[in-house]
C-alpha cells in the first residue's frame, strides 16, 4: 500500500473509492492526484490511454453512458472544481451485483476520486457548477457507445434534482430493461 493514499471498498467487485492523501498549509494544498503503482493495487493490467474533461453547470446530469466491448472503458473520475453526484450503475450480467446502483459525492475540497470498472455505466449530477476529470482505459469509439436512461425507474437512483438540465441525446437512452431485453447487455 501507498502511505499517501487510502483504497475504500465499496461493496461491488472492482468498483473502488480512492481519497489521496491532502497535505495543507498556509498556501494551500498539494496532493499526488495519479500515480501509476495505485494500479498494481487496484488492477495491475489496466492502462490508462485518455483523458477527458468536463464542465457542468450546478443542475445538470450527465449519462449514464458506457461502451460495449471491445472498447468497454475502465474510468478514474475525480472533480478538480466544484462537487458533483457521481453514479455507476454495475452492468456486468455475470456480476453478483449486476444492476446495482453505486453512487458518492466527488468533491474538489476532498479531492477523492472513484476507479470504475469496465461494464459500468456512468454519469453525474452537477451539484454546484464543476470542472470534471476523468482517465480511460480504451479511446472513445462512437460505434460502441451506449447509454441507460438517468431517471429509469427500475433503478431507483435518488438524483439530487426534480427537473435537471440534460442533453436531447440522454433524454432518449434506453431503460435497463430495454437493454437487456434487445440483448445490448
Amino acid at each position: 500500500m501507498h502511505p499517501n493514499v487510502s483504497f475504500i471498498e465499496t461493496g461491488i467487485a472492482g468498483l473502488i473509492q480512492i481519497e489521496p492523501k491532502l497535505f495543507l498549509d498556509e498556501r494551500g494544498y498539494f496532493l499526488e492526484s495519479y500515480r501509476d503503482d495505485w494500479l498494481i493495487n487496484i488492477d495491475p493490467d489496466i492502462q490508462f490511454v485518455q483523458e477527458n474533461q468536463s464542465f457542468s453547470k450546478k443542475g445538470v446530469i450527465r449519462g449514464l453512458h458506457f461502451q460495449l466491448p471491445p472498447f468497454a472503458q475502465a474510468k478514474l473520475v475525480r472533480v478538480i472544481s466544484g462537487k458533483v453526484l457521481d453514479v455507476v450503475v454495475d452492468l456486468r450480467r455475470d456480476s453478483a451485483t449486476f444492476a446495482k446502483t453505486y453512487s458518492l459525492v466527488l468533491d474538489s475540497e476532498k479531492q477523492n476520486q472513484l476507479f470504475v470498472p469496465e461494464g459500468f455505466a456512468h454519469g453525474l449530477a452537477a451539484l454546484e457548477d464543476s470542472i470534471f476529470f476523468y482517465k480511460c482505459s480504451k479511446v472513445y469509439n462512437k460505434e460502441f457507445e451506449r447509454g441507460l436512461l438517468w431517471n429509469d425507474p427500475d433503478l431507483k437512483i435518488k438524483w439530487p434534482f426534480d427537473e435537471p438540465i440534460i442533453s436531447e441525446k440522454d433524454t432518449y437512452l434506453h431503460t435497463l430493461q430495454e437493454l437487456i431485453r434487445n440483448s445490448v447487455i
